[in-house]
């Protein structure tokens, strides 16, 4: 049961970078040149630089301020920092394009992998889904699933930073 769902989840996660790839409108392409904190990045599109949230996830706060730091907030960070930082990314728009705040809304992939659903796969996010952008929302419950049932990175016993190289 666990060999075939995470068979699934490998299956779903080819599916939607082979769809993504073939995604020419509502993609963009840049450079991130600032990791804010595991959910945040900034990247420069052209000649502007654009604040980022990624959609569908949410990361523990690092800055908030009224909450303040959350546990596994500096490790959502530096999790992310790795898989990001000075990358050259591609941004996989949704329905909607901005949140409240003007950050910008996407899916953000670097070196072929989907950066919001590997960050819940690796444990170091939750799934949250704000309609109308829901396309990637099952993957993402999915991954969860599989992360708290492996005790992975905010769901371990002993909560560190998980390798960003095991796939």
């Amino acid at each position: 049961m666990r060999a075939t769902l995470r068979l699934a989840a490998l299956g779903a996660v080819l599916v939607l970078a082979a769809a993504a790839l073939a995604a020419g409108p509502g993609a963009l392409e840049g450079t991130v040149v600032r990791v804010v904190d595991g959910d945040t990045v900034h990247v420069r599109l052209g000649d502007r630089v654009e604040r980022v949230r990624y959609i569908g996830v949410n990361t523990p706060e690092v800055h908030h301020p009224t909450k303040g730091e959350e546990p596994g907030g500096r490790a959502a960070a530096l999790v992310n920092r790795r898989l990001v930082a000075g990358k050259r990314v591609r941004l996989e728009l949704d329905v909607q394009a901005r949140d409240r705040y003007g950050r910008l809304l996407a899916y953000v992939w670097a070196d072929g992998v989907m950066v919001n659903a590997e960050l819940v796969r690796l444990g170091m996010a939750q799934p949250m889904t704000i309609p109308p952008n829901v396309r990637h929302a099952p993957l993402f419950r999915d991954l969860a699933r599989e992360a708290r049932a492996a005790g992975r990175g905010l769901w371990s016993a002993a909560p560190g930073v998980p390798s960003t190289r095991s796939r």
